[in-house]
């Protein structure tokens, strides 16, 4: 293994792997990893009903002896819940991060193409339409929605051009939320009161069944962005000299949008709708980290993860035993955490 430096930049060499790296970037991802880690112990033990670290040690390390009651509590319902808070921030920072990117538009949101909207809407019909149904199958009916009008944009677009289909996601998303208006005013008032619930963003029905589902989306929407990390970059350079440097930007600009698409429609099908996240936390890596696609896809993901887990445990035990969505928490404590980034980047945007 060999490192080089080259113009503040450290060239990792580990047999034919080679990779420019920048210290300050990585010192601090993994400082924030850490933080998220941290953050996700001490969450844990919160909440209404009695379960301490000791449980969660041996949950964690000896869950052959974890048969109390705390352990059940914490094994059964917090952690479940804290991975899925964990997975939803990330991918909604991710997704942030690449739409805010491939629109060169810092103030981008996911839900820009309609996504979230078509996914809300597909999943409060499954619960007003078939209240029966299990909420296994939320993910997957989310997940088509948000598809379908992800597509929807593109077909009527006709192309990815930045201002055109973003004109066409908004203009889709309005028509998205006049019709999950007209069910929601007409829906019976016992199913109303969980669609509502599940639409102000909570994890309260997190469970182990949903827990693969949001992985593998998060992971293959993560493995596009990162791969395309380097052509983005380069991308960021303009049309001609991109083209010129060998980036194939119809590509490169279809990956981007899928990645997004699928993150957005997977976390708003498991966990409801949670705003500012993805407007916020690619801002939030901004400002912090710095650096290159790679860096800022990074911290994105982890400022996310840390802004919905932080607003989850405050909903949990602000009010306890009372619950508030952390849709709620974020909305609350994201408007003047956006106010002071506009103030701190009002030059860059």
């Amino acid at each position: 293994m060999t490192i080089a430096v080259e113009n503040g930049y450290r060239r990792l060499s580990v047999g034919p792997f080679r990779r420019r790296i920048h210290l300050r970037s990585v010192i601090l991802c993994g400082l924030l990893g850490l933080l998220v880690v941290a953050m996700a112990l001490a969450a844990a033990p919160l909440g209404s009903h009695e379960a301490g670290f000791a449980d969660l040690v041996t949950v964690i390390f000896d869950p052959v002896h974890a048969t109390g009651d705390g352990h059940a509590i914490i094994r059964e319902f917090r952690l479940p819940r804290i991975m899925l808070a964990v997975l939803a921030g990330a991918m909604l920072g991710l997704s942030g991060a690449a739409m805010q990117s491939l629109t060169r538009n810092g103030l981008a949101d996911p839900g820009l193409l309609g996504v979230k909207e078509a996914a809300s809407l597909a999943v409060i019909g499954l619960i007003v339409f078939f209240p029966t149904a299990s909420p296994v199958l939320r993910p997957f009916v989310g997940m088509a929605g948000g598809l379908f009008s992800a597509l929807l944009v593109v077909f009527i677009a006709q192309d990815l051009s930045r201002m055109r289909f973003v004109l066409v996601g908004v203009g889709l998303s309005w028509l998205m939320a006049a019709a999950l208006s007209i069910i929601l005013t007409t829906a019976d008032i016992r199913d109303l009161q969980t669609a509502m619930v599940w639409l102000a963003g909570s994890l309260n029905a997190a469970s182990w069944d949903i827990i693969p589902i949001a992985l593998v989306c998060a992971i293959i929407g993560a493995a596009i962005l990162f791969l395309t990390a380097g052509a983005a970059d380069v991308a960021l350079l303009g049309d001609q000299a991109a083209t010129g440097l060998g980036v194939r930007l119809r590509h490169l600009s279809i990956l981007r949008f899928v990645a997004p698409v699928l993150l957005t429609a997977a976390c708003v099908a498991c966990v409801g709708s949670l705003g500012f996240v993805g407007l916020l936390a690619p801002h939030m890596a901004r400002l912090a980290i710095r650096g290159n696609q790679t860096a800022l896809l990074t911290g994105s993901a982890l400022f996310g993860a840390a802004l919905v887990l932080a607003a989850d445990t405050i909903g949990r035990i602000a009010f306890a035993p009372l619950q508030l969505p952390a849709g709620i928490v974020l909305s609350i404590v994201g408007v003047p955490i956006l106010l002071l980034l506009l103030r701190k980047r009002r030059n860059l945007l």
